[in-house]
């Protein structure tokens, strides 16, 4: 095999085998328990590795350690002037670049390929604040089958306090890694992270099922309506239309005025116009062409305004079981 044609796995199996076992037994005490798997898979079936290949693979691995090192030490600035100054330009620049991906990866990686089984065995126990901090950088799916099966006390200030949440500051998240340091890998981060929020939490609302959404809107709201509203308003937006079934929307179009249709598709993707058009007669069709035509100078705060009270119609009728919003994938259509 040629280094070049080496991928990434088995350039890291080639690093392990030619530091020894004593040395590689350090390198496995920092990895996952998956991250051993594989990499354990890839040492098996590496084969032969010629001298050249293992010192190419080693010298590629040195430049990227001392990369992380002179970057963690003195920042990209400092890292760029000793990296040129070792290397090269060219091979600074290539090795930043490279950093600069991998640092591009959100803190809790590891959360993200964890069953929500899991997740929860861990975290059930943990103050809702905590688990709002952890559940914020996990996928909203997982996030909201965690939350579902939280107490119900606990669900609800869960929800209230990722949606409360805007930052996390590098202080925090050791905070959290020290708390949990036995089951969590390395959380440190390097700067400011925007997680959690209003758009955050419904995205996991939308991933919940109907029971668990109702007793989390009912009980939300008795202390704080307007974030409960707030969140429900977010759940589902106007352009999300396009996921629903051709009866569904001939049903709301006929609860809507025609000019909040009109002022609603007058900030619209094509693709919305045409499915609307679809859905009305002809007449109906031509009516509302005829009127985007002649509506002009529309503030952007009417249209959003205009397709705020769509949405609400669609929720109502929903509500009322009179049509269908297919929710994270979860619903099941019996036709």
């Amino acid at each position: 095999m040629e280094n070049n044609k080496l991928t990434p796995e088995q350039k890291a199996a080639a690093v392990i085998v030619s530091l020894g076992a004593e040395k590689a037994s350090k390198i496995y005490k920092h990895l996952s328990e998956s991250e051993i798997e594989k990499l354990t898979i890839e040492v098996a079936k590496l084969g032969h590795v010629s001298p050249e290949q293992t010192e190419d693979v080693l010298d590629e691995f040195y430049k990227t350690c001392l990369t992380q090192k002179v970057v963690t030490d003195g920042g990209m600035e400092y890292a760029r002037a000793v990296l040129e100054k070792a290397f090269g330009e060219s091979t600074a620049q290539t090795l930043l670049e490279k950093l600069a991906k991998s640092m591009k990866t959100r803190p809790f990686e590891f959360i993200r390929k964890s069953s929500a089984k899991n997740l929860l065995s861990f975290l059930q126990h943990e103050r809702p604040q905590m688990i709002a901090l952890v559940l914020s950088y996990a996928e909203a799916e997982q996030a909201a089958t965690v939350i579902s099966e939280l107490p119900k006390e606990k669900r609800i200030k869960v929800v209230e306090s990722v949606a409360k949440m805007e930052s996390a500051s590098p202080d925090a998240i050791k905070i959290v890694e020290t708390t949990l340091k036995k089951r969590f890998e390395n959380i440190l981060t390097t700067d400011y992270t925007t997680i959690g929020g209003i758009d955050y939490i419904a995205d996991v609302m939308n991933h919940m099922d109907r029971g668990n959404e109702k007793y989390i809107f009912d009980e939300l709201g008795k202390d704080n309506m307007e974030l409960a509203d707030t969140i429900r308003k977010k759940m589902f937006v106007f352009e999300d239309i396009v996921s629903m079934d051709n009866r569904s929307i001939q049903r709301f179009i006929r609860e809507c005025d025609i000019k909040d249709i009109v002022y609603a598709l007058k900030g619209s993707e094509e693709n919305i116009k045409e499915l609307i058009f679809a859905n009305v007669s002809t007449r109906m069709a031509e009516s509302i062409r005829s009127d985007l035509e002649i509506t002009v100078n529309v503030r952007l705060r009417d249209v959003e305004e205009a397709q705020q009270r769509i949405v609400a119609v669609i929720r109502r009728l929903e509500e009322a079981g009179e049509l269908i919003i297919v929710k994270g994938g979860k619903d099941e259509i019996i036709v």
